[in-house]
């Protein structure tokens, strides 16, 4: 089979497709049909991501595809979509079963991919830890990314008012489109544009970006309001001044999957899968790259150019 393997550390370019031995049996083999590059995968092919993975190593952390044998209580021919930290961008993936879905009838392999680490990471930071309702307004940085464009999505669908912060015209467009109420260009003064906006501040921000954008959307907080951090995008840790979180009653927070609660965990999939599957809620998929392209796909995520998800098709 053919597969993108990361031979040494380093930035996008090093990866090579090459010729690869299938994965051995003994867990669920999938045939890749689509697969979602992340913002985690650049950074493992860096040697930067919080776990790092000895290579060489195939890339890609999230897929969707056909079950190639039976196994692990799957039956050869089912479609199913999975993550897992390595092995995505390849013909075949060896899978634990446990980190596999079946695929709702009806939903295409495309949007099983894109939907899965974006919509869910998004999904679960809104519904479980900013706790967004009905007539909340809501502040999304890197509102043009996977992860903040499903954020918008997600938050609008869930009836709040998003305000979409995103760096180019695209990315606006973009969160437009996905139901932003207003948007906001991030160069200039963003603590300004912000207020402009939101004269009476929001219910909750969610930050995938961090960086030089953190302090002015925490100011924009109304009373009691909820930053939530998912990741720092930006390469960029931010520093917050936390005479601010004690004036104004704000609570920072941060999302990992591991902290949920089981039970919540389910019932939030549960909920996102029914608003993928008829349709409420569409991943936006702004490009997809053939297998031999991968460190292209890889590289326009680095640059933080991609609008939405981008694609993998082996």
């Amino acid at each position: 089979m053919r597969a993108a393997v990361c031979p040494a550390y380093g930035p996008p370019e090093v990866v090579e497709v090459r010729k690869m031995p299938e994965p051995e049996s003994g867990a669920v083999r999938v045939r890749v049909v689509a697969a979602a590059v992340n913002f985690p995968d650049v950074l493992l092919v860096a040697g930067r991501y919080q776990v790092r993975v000895p290579p060489p190593f195939v890339v890609g952390s999230e897929f969707a595809g056909v079950v190639a044998a039976a196994g692990g209580g799957f039956a050869a021919g089912e479609r199913v979509t999975g993550t897992g930290i390595t092995g995505a961008f390849a013909e075949l993936v060896r899978a634990d079963p446990t980190a596999l879905r079946r695929i709702p009838d009806g939903l295409p392999f495309d949007v099983a991919a894109a939907a899965g680490v974006a919509h869910g990471t998004a999904y679960h930071a809104l519904r479980a830890v900013a706790r967004v309702g009905a007539g909340d307004r809501v502040i999304v940085l890197g509102a043009g990314g996977g992860v903040g464009l499903a954020a918008v999505q997600l938050a609008t669908a869930l009836g709040a008012e998003v305000t979409a912060v995103a760096s180019t015209p695209e990315k606006r467009a973009a969160a437009r489109a996905g139901g932003a109420a207003a948007t906001v260009d991030p160069k200039g003064d963003l603590r300004a544009a912000l207020r402009t906006v939101l004269p009476d501040g929001a219910q909750a921000v969610i930050d995938p970006v961090g960086g030089e954008l953190a302090e002015p959307a925490l100011r924009a907080l109304a009373r009691g309001g909820r930053y939530v951090t998912i990741g720092f995008a930006s390469g960029v840790i931010p520093r917050i001044p936390l005479n601010l979180v004690l004036i104004k009653g704000i609570q920072v927070l941060g999302f990992q999957f591991g902290d949920l609660d089981p039970d919540l965990y389910r019932r939030h999939r549960t909920e996102l899968a029914a608003l993928l599957a008829d349709g409420t809620v569409r991943p936006h998929i702004g490009a997809r790259y053939p297998l031999a392209e991968t460190p292209a796909a890889l590289r326009l995520v680095a640059d933080g150019r991609a609008v939405g998800k981008v694609l993998i098709e082996p």
